[in-house]
């Protein structure tokens, strides 16, 4: 009998701001990598060094847009102001027989846009605008199944509905 293979794929999205569509408008959207700071630890007697987590490094990500939409571009001009960011896809899982389900993949993000486009213009070419943000805020959803929440202004941190860091809140009173 042969191993089952199933195959995840997400070949396409659509982005909300604010819950507003930007369907179409997007070339590529890059979510932020979530990437813990880790920190060595040595002492004496240990055998070797080891790396222990810290924190989280910014969450930084990217809209590239395939033209300029004054909507959008509004929104990027003030770094100062906080925007709900929303990505959403479908992931479809594939078996022998062909796909065998096809359920939402959501992602929430509070970003501040740090980079705002004035945009590069080449002789008969689209003009290009790539907006760079900051989030401090992100929670993502598979059918509406948890799959990680990360709030750096609120402490929280959770993985499938584990609170990761309660006992920290706890020790530090907050």
């Amino acid at each position: 009998m042969a191993g089952k293979i199933e195959i995840n794929r997400i070949t396409n999205a659509n982005i909300y701001i604010d819950g507003n569509s930007f369907l179409g408008r997007a070339t590529e959207v890059r979510l932020p990598d979530v990437s813990a700071v880790m920190t060595e630890h040595k002492a004496l007697g240990m055998l070797g060094k080891m790396e222990l987590p810290a924190g989280f490094e910014k969450l930084e990500g990217e809209i590239i847009w395939n033209s300029f939409y004054k909507d959008a571009g509004i929104r990027m001009a003030n770094p100062f102001k906080t925007y709900s960011l929303q990505c959403r896809s479908s992931l479809q899982r594939y078996g022998s027989q062909g796909i065998i389900s096809e359920v939402p993949m959501v992602t929430f993000l509070t970003v501040m846009f740090k980079k705002n486009p004035l945009g590069s213009y080449r002789q008969h070419e689209n003009a290009e605008f790539s907006s760079g943000f900051n989030a401090i805020y992100v929670r993502q959803l598979v059918d509406g199944d948890e799959v990680l929440e990360l709030d750096y202004m609120s402490n929280i941190f959770r993985v499938d509905g584990e609170d990761v860091l309660e006992d920290y809140r706890n020790n530090i009173g907050g």
